[in-house]
């Protein structure tokens, strides 16, 4: 079983990487924000879509992070903070600003989602080893939910009234 490891440099790129965290599930604890390195990063539990067809579906431990990170912004969620409730990435896109800044927003089910603004997309993904197998497939109901959030569905994207953290620099 080969590791996945993916950088994204472009909105291209950086939708590679969504659609492989796709149905990704993690916990407010692990994603951090590290102002001092201007990093976002998280450790999830991908749903691994490139398994061969009559295998048994399986989850990876995944870790990505982005870099050149000014501000972020959450709703429904406080990045680390400790909670039992698990999280599912639907996805992740980017809304250009003034080239190459931009913003990155990560789509949880439920209307949860954090905003990262970027001076410019810097993202690397990599499996961290241990794989296992599921039970079943993700369902797809909660990714059209996030689909129709992604095209705009109001309510979804966090708001400067939400939970702000900004670099001191």
């Amino acid at each position: 079983m080969e590791l996945l490891k993916l950088a994204a440099l472009d909105a291209e790129d950086l939708a590679i990487l969504s659609a492989h965290l796709q149905d990704a599930v993690l916990l407010p604890q692990d994603l951090a924000y590290l102002a001092p390195s201007h990093r976002f990063v998280l450790v999830g539990r991908r749903f691994d879509w490139s398994a061969p067809e009559g295998e048994a579906p399986r989850r990876r431990l995944t870790g990505l992070h982005f870099e050149r990170v000014m501000a972020v912004r959450a709703r429904g969620i406080t990045p680390g903070s400790t909670s039992d409730e698990p999280l599912n990435l639907l996805a992740v896109t980017f809304e250009p600003k003034e080239e190459p800044s931009g913003t990155i927003t990560l789509v949880f089910a439920g209307k949860v989602a954090i905003q990262l603004d970027v001076e410019c997309i810097e993202a690397r993904l990599k499996d961290l080893g241990p794989v296992w197998e599921v039970e079943g497939r993700p369902d797809h109901e909660a990714a059209q939910a996030g689909r129709a959030a992604i095209q705009g569905d109001a309510g979804t994207a966090p708001s400067d009234k939400d939970n702000v953290v900004k670099d001191s620099a």
